[in-house]
């Protein structure tokens, strides 16, 4: 699949208030310390500023958000059309949008029907 070239890696953990503690470290690794970034329960750290090079999700083991990306994740795996046509529209928005900031809420829909698609695959297999 084309997309920007970030590596996004998801951490699981028991207690995600821990995670903060690390804050400072991950900042003198070159990690911007976004926080929960709109999604609840989370922490993400990243790295590149504009040119970003990684993303690091973390998790409480307990959060339903880990599901939905391991859904959606093998949903696409399962389905190498909905690659494609996902491919294409990021980057029809890459060649729009320069900043993450205008790129990820133009993406937001289409992404979020592409995972009710893939929840409903997920509940019928």
């Amino acid at each position: 699949m084309k997309a920007k070239p970030v590596i996004d890696m998801m951490c699981i953990v028991k207690s995600i208030e821990k995670v903060d503690f690390f804050n400072e470290q991950m900042n003198s690794l070159g990690y911007d310390v976004a926080g929960e970034w709109g999604i609840k329960g989370r922490r993400l750290f990243r790295k590149g500023g504009d040119n970003r090079t990684h993303h690091i999700h973390f998790y409480q083991f307990d959060n339903p958000e880990i599901a939905r990306h391991l859904i959606f994740r093998d949903y696409l795996r399962a389905h190498p059309q909905e690659v494609a046509k996902y491919s294409r529209f990021k980057e029809k928005l890459a060649q729009r949008y320069d900043t993450t900031s205008r790129y990820s809420p133009a993406k937001k829909k289409f992404v979020n029907e592409m995972e009710q698609k893939a929840l409903r695959w997920y509940l019928e297999s």
